[in-house]
Formats: structure tokens, C-alpha cells, sequence
């Protein structure tokens, strides 16, 4: 399975047309989106709304289908305790319309059992859609270790409904390859790949994990490990911002072409 894929955070807000003509110039073949662009200011990227835009949808459908580059993961949905289920849905048809396989849900309810029926009812509401669902575990968010994880994948109960795991989130949370061998291999069904130092070089963690993250292979996490065990039939996505090159002009082709090879060599060690 050629199963490696650019995530969405990578690029900063690029548009998505330039975002698919991108990852197919890499010689991948899934990307990540979410409905709408924020830009860094600095690299000049307009705003974009995939969900308001009819024709901008239109062009990405045909963008995909010519270069065969797929959406594997819808990002941006959450779980909020003001919010109900229900007002996510207009954000599914949207991410039905343009082929995603799946999304990525994840919660600020600090109410657990809200959080779990929220999980089950959106991924009730994706699965009329077509589509799967899997959460991210992340550290200080309502599922922030694999046990809670775990928790909430035996709620929902359903085999759609799949864990996320993220190198860098997994390796700050002190998780140890065997603790990723004792989760079944049908209840994670997304990865994404980054690399990064065991002590944090910034203040904050979400803006670390959101800007700077590092080549795999050049940062302490244990890459080969982790992937090791973790199933073999899933998406891989390169998650790795780097904001102070992105800055310096380094463009996205020069930024993440490292990552990708890494990430080739790597998937094709295990």
C-alpha cells in the first residue's frame, strides 16, 4: 500500500488546489484538509471557504480526480460543550461531496460521557455519509492518552469509529512501543508522522505542535518503534510545520521533501 500522505498543517493555510498540484509533484497520494484556510499572513495565501464556496468544491473534485490524489482525513471538527452533534452536519456533506475517507473529531467537552455520546452520534451521522471517523489522542484534550482513548473507542463500539496517533503527541505523553502493541490494530485507523525533541523548546506545546515539528528521524522520537506496531493498511500523513522556514522563504517543495523521503525510507524499514 502506497499509503503516505501530506497533512494539513504542513502547508499553513495554502489553497487547496495548490495544496493537491503539491503532494502529487511529491509523489504522494493522500492529503488532509479542512474546510476552510487561515493562512500565516506572511507567505501572502488568500482565506478560502471550501465549505461556502460551490466552485472552489467543483475544482477540487476535478483537481483530485486528475492528479489521483485522495482526501484521507477531514480535519476541523469538534466537539464543544455548547455545541450539540447536530450542527456538524452541513460540515459532513461538505466533506462527503469532496471524497474524503474519513474525519478527525476531537473534543473540548471536559464531560467525558458528553464526549463519548457526541463521538457516537457524529460518527452515526459520517457513516450515512460514507464516512469514518477516528480521534486524536493529544495531550491536555478531553482524549489525551491512549487509555481514555481506548475508553471511548469501547463506547462508541462501532468499527468506524478508530483512534489517530500522532508520533509527537504519543512520544510527549511518554508512550513506550509496547503500550502502542497492546492496542488493537482494528482500533486505530490513522497516523501521522513528525518527529520532534523528548523536552519541549517552547513554552507551548500547542503552538509547538502546530508550527514546529521536525524531519523524522532527526529528533529523539522512537519512529521505527512506534510504526513497528502500529497496522500497516493505514494512511501515514507527514505532519510537519515549520513555521521559521516557511518564514525565511524556504517554499513548501524545499520544506517538506526531506520529510517525505524520510518517511519513505522509514515505512520502507519496517
Amino acid at each position: 500500500m502506497d499509503r503516505l500522505g501530506i497533512e494539513f498543517l504542513s502547508i499553513f493555510g495554502m489553497p487547496p488546489l495548490e495544496f493537491i498540484s503539491l503532494t502529487a509533484e511529491l509523489g504522494c497520494r493522500y492529503i488532509s484538509t479542512a474546510l476552510y484556510g487561515v493562512p500565516l499572513p506572511e507567505l501572502g495565501y488568500p482565506t478560502y471557504s471550501l465549505k461556502d464556496d460551490k466552485r472552489l468544491r467543483r475544482e477540487v473534485v476535478a483537481a483530485l480526480a486528475d492528479t489521483g490524489v485522495k482526501i484521507s482525513l477531514g480535519e476541523g471538527l469538534l466537539i464543544l460543550p455548547e455545541r450539540d452533534s447536530a450542527s456538524v452536519a452541513a460540515d459532513l456533506d461538505v466533506m462527503a461531496e469532496l471524497g474524503a475517507e474519513q474525519i478527525n473529531v476531537v473534543s473540548f467537552e471536559p464531560d467525558l460521557r458528553r464526549s463519548c455520546d457526541e463521538f457516537a452520534a457524529i460518527t452515526e451521522m459520517a457513516s450515512q455519509r460514507g464516512l469514518s471517523t477516528v480521534t486524536e489522542v493529544v495531550p491536555g484534550f478531553t482524549v489525551g492518552d491512549l487509555a481514555t482513548g481506548m475508553t471511548v473507542v469501547k463506547y462508541v463500539d462501532r468499527p468506524e469509529f478508530r483512534l489517530l496517533i500522532d508520533t509527537m503527541h504519543i512520544a510527549r505523553l511518554g508512550t513506550r512501543p509496547a503500550d502502542l502493541a497492546e492496542v488493537p490494530a482494528d482500533c486505530i485507523g490513522y497516523i501521522q508522522l513528525s518527529d520532534t525533541t523528548m523536552v519541549s523548546q517552547f513554552d507551548d506545546y500547542n503552538f509547538e505542535a502546530m508550527n514546529e515539528r521536525l524531519v523524522p528521524g532527526t529528533g529523539e522520537v522512537p519512529l521505527k518503534e512506534y510504526l513497528a506496531e502500529l497496522p500497516r493498511d493505514v494512511v501515514v500523513g507527514l505532519e510537519m510545520p515549520q513555521r521559521e522556514a516557511a518564514l525565511a522563504g524556504i517554499g513548501a517543495v524545499e520544506r517538506l521533501r526531506p520529510g517525505i523521503e524520510a518517511a519513505r525510507q522509514l515505512l520502507a524499514s519496517i
